[in-house]
């Protein structure tokens, strides 16, 4: 990046001219043009002053006056932080005077379920701002686990404040670095904007205490809940158009995690000597500003640091539980922190669905956890949640569920969630919770579903995600939630070896057979040999058009033997630390580079020894969706095989089948017409759409509305008119 020598000096000690831009010191500065690669941008607000150091009586202040105020809630060492981190102690304390009489301050209140949250706007230096837990990207793929989080109390007052729980120091560290990395790779770049005209929306950030597992040292910092994206954006500022998302990690780390020995003799604790660090860092930076204006032009340097060292935020400071508010007073102030992001992100749809359903399904078994709810069985819901959130490894599934005998395995794990979190007495209340977080009043089977996918496949997500959009789409198809496994009593069968099941599955036992519906369509799933189903995929990939969760009704019959077996073998081969060589096409395998460190899914042979269809050669063949598919049906299957090879033999069949074949197409045609409205909608709303509308032009839109509404109206002008459960099928 260049600059271009169109800065100019501040002209003072002259009268303000009325053409010229006026700032409070009528300092007039010109635009600043740099360019970025082979683009330009223009800089309009670049000021030649950072921000002069807090002084500390005015940081004391601000701790005094917010101590005093009673709609505050935060512990003296919280106050010292914010204070450290605000670059205007005195704007924030303004807002935080007590005023008797005429509402307690001027803090921002927003009313919450139950509970009012409290808020102060202010600016922050971004050396002070903590990027941890990012929703947006949370439920990808990755390495470190995400710490614990809790609220805190002081008596039993709720503060205003989380816990954050990690291992160790090196956990925080690397999860600093995958959290920025992985928001700078997933999300949008505001690195130009912040350049022209710096952040402009304020970043919703509140204190956290970090603890140790290993016993070290905690220490207060400001945590940003809301704005990651722009706070990684800033940074990537800062480092330069060439930094890499690695770099710009390495960075920021360096500097909010730098750390000031105390002198010897002195016993500082933690959370000063790295608050001494990272003054130290803002102290370079600003000497580094310093230095780049010696000249009539801004070193580049000096613009970054500049525009991208203040960050607008809001910072909650208070929190007062209303009595009813049904949560425990250490639950409340998360609750209301995830509501506001939630309001944000769900209600607008800002984050992709999976991060949205991950939000919801945690928010909601939180709630009923925190609403005491135990099936039968006595299973404890708080290690159910624990489990589902990653906090419990799989293998403390036995001692979750109270059974020795469950295999520790991920995919057992998935197995005993989806059961528990299927029940009627933990399933009403969850279902009470996620329509009340979602603004939704009825909840369908594939909705919940697809929040139960993100939950599943915590294990292996890392492993296994190339598969896992196509995973989470066939959780939206239904996923393993077929009528009998959501509403049937039954209990999942632990075992060694899943194809132990298959007998008495095909003699009746409910247990045996849903537990294999449930195991074997996760594996099926996730290894995508069992994908939502398109009419474009009918007589290629698959031999009918089918939802997920019927296929695998289908396949665990009690008269399908052979779908059974598929289902066990399936679970048996499933492997959550690689990916199956099933998951790819010819073409990626030979990009991946063959099939060394990959396992395969088999097709089933109810004649062979062992249920393993093998070549000529005695190798297992391999299995693939369409196999899975016909499988669920054979005779359907052989039946639309029929329809494509000879369409024109139609006439010959019953009317009462071709009327049923005409159905099936008119289903598949208009939920193809949903898809495709669905996508156009998606296209339109990306950057390279460029205002196009997903319709095309008015006369384009004449002819799908105009066909549309004639469909429309022919359908409904043929209501049978007949009452059905088909909404009691739909919902849950």
């Amino acid at each position: 990046m260049s600059v271009d020598p169109q800065f100019q000096a501040p002209h003072l000690g002259v009268d303000h001219h009325p053409d010229q831009p006026n700032t409070h010191s009528n300092e007039r500065w010109d635009p600043i043009t740099l360019k970025v690669g082979d683009d330009t941008l223009t800089v309009s607000n670049f000021s030649h002053q950072l921000p002069t150091p807090s002084e500390v009586r005015d940081r004391t202040r601000l701790v005094r006056v917010g101590q005093s105020n009673p709609y505050c809630a935060l512990p003296e060492d919280g106050w010292h932080a914010l204070a450290r981190a605000i670059v205007h102690p005195p704007a924030l304390t303004a807002q935080l005077v007590y005023q008797s009489g005429a509402g307690g301050s001027s803090l921002i209140e927003e009313h919450v379920g139950g509970a009012t949250l409290r808020s102060g706007n202010g600016r922050v230096w971004l050396t002070e701002i903590f990027p941890l837990v990012q929703p947006r990207v949370g439920q990808d793929p990755h390495a470190e686990s995400d710490p614990e989080i809790e609220g805190e109390l002081t008596g039993d007052v709720a503060q205003a404040m989380l816990v954050y729980r990690f291992r160790d120091q090196s956990h925080l560290r690397n999860y600093l670095r995958q959290t920025i990395i992985a928001t700078r790779n997933s999300n949008k770049q505001y690195d130009e904007s912040i350049l022209s005209r710096r952040i402009t929306r304020a970043v919703v950030a509140h204190i956290a205490r970090i603890e140790f597992s290993d016993g070290s040292e905690p220490l207060y910092v400001l945590v940003v809940r809301d704005g990651i994206t722009r706070v990684v954006s800033a940074w990537g500022a800062l480092c330069g158009d060439q930094a890499t998302p690695e770099e710009i990690a390495d960075r920021a780390i360096e500097v909010v995690l730098a750390e000031k020995p105390a002198r010897r003799g002195v016993d500082k604790p933690l959370t000063q000597r790295m608050a001494l660090g990272r003054q130290g860092e803002l102290d370079k930076l600003r000497a580094s500003f310093i230095a780049g204006l010696s000249g009539t032009t801004p070193a580049e340097e000096a613009i970054r640091i500049g525009q991208a060292i203040v960050v607008p935020a809001q910072i909650a400071v208070g929190l007062q539980v209303h009595p009813g508010s049904g949560l425990p007073p250490g639950e409340v102030f998360d609750d209301a922190i995830r509501s506001i992001l939630s309001s944000i992100h769900v209600e607008f749809g800002m984050w992709d669905s999976a991060a949205q359903n991950a939000e919801i399904g945690s928010r909601a078994l939180k709630r009923t956890m925190l609403d005491g709810v135990n099936d039968i069985t006595g299973i404890e819901i708080a290690d159910v949640y624990r489990l589902a959130i990653g906090q419990y490894h799989p293998q403390q599934t036995p001692d979750v569920f109270g059974d020795r005998s469950i295999p520790g395995t991920p995919l057992w794990r998935a197995v005993f969630l989806v059961h528990y979190l299927t029940r009627p007495s933990v399933f009403g209340v969850m279902k009470k919770h996620v329509k009340a977080i979602t603004g939704k009043q009825r909840l369908r089977t594939n909705t919940y579903a697809e929040i139960l996918g993100p939950i599943t496949d915590r294990p292996w997500r890392l492993a296994k995600k190339q598969t896992l959009r196509q995973a989470r789409n066939a959780w939206g198809n239904g996923g393993v939630l077929t009528k009998e496994v959501a509403e049937s009593d039954w209990q999942p069968t632990p075992c060694a070896d899943f194809t132990s099941l298959v007998k008495p599955a095909t003699s009746g036992n409910l247990d045996a057979r849903l537990t294999l519906a449930v195991a074997g369509g996760i594996a099926l799933i996730t290894d995508k040999l069992l994908t939502r189903n398109v009419g474009s995929a009918v007589g290629r990939t698959v031999p009918f058009r089918s939802d997920v969760d019927d296929v695998i009704a289908m396949l665990s019959r009690v008269e399908n033997p052979a779908g059974l077996l598929l289902l066990a073998h399936a679970a048996n081969r499933f492997d959550a630390d690689r990916v199956a060589v099933n998951s790819f096409t010819d073409k990626q395998l030979i990009k991946e580079g063959g099939e060394d460190d990959r396992y395969t899914m088999v097709a089933v042979d109810l004649e062979a020894n062992d249920g393993i269809a093998r070549d000529g050669a005695g190798v297992p063949r391999r299995l693939d969706e369409y196999t899975v598919v016909k499988v669920s049906d054979p005779q359907r299957a052989a039946q639309e095989e029929g329809e494509l090879v000879d369409d024109d033999d139609a006439e010959l069949k019953p009317v009462l089948d071709q009327m049923a074949t005409q159905r099936r197409k008119l289903l598949g045609t208009l939920t193809d017409a949903q898809e495709a409205l669905t996508q156009l909608i998606r296209l339109s709303q990306t950057p390279d759409a460029a205002g196009a509308h997903p319709l095309g032009s008015p006369r384009e839109w004449a002819k799908v509305s105009k066909l549309a509404v004639k469909v429309q109206s022919t359908i409904y002008s043929n209501d049978p008119n007949l009452d059905s459960n088909d909404e009691d099928d739909e919902d849950m």
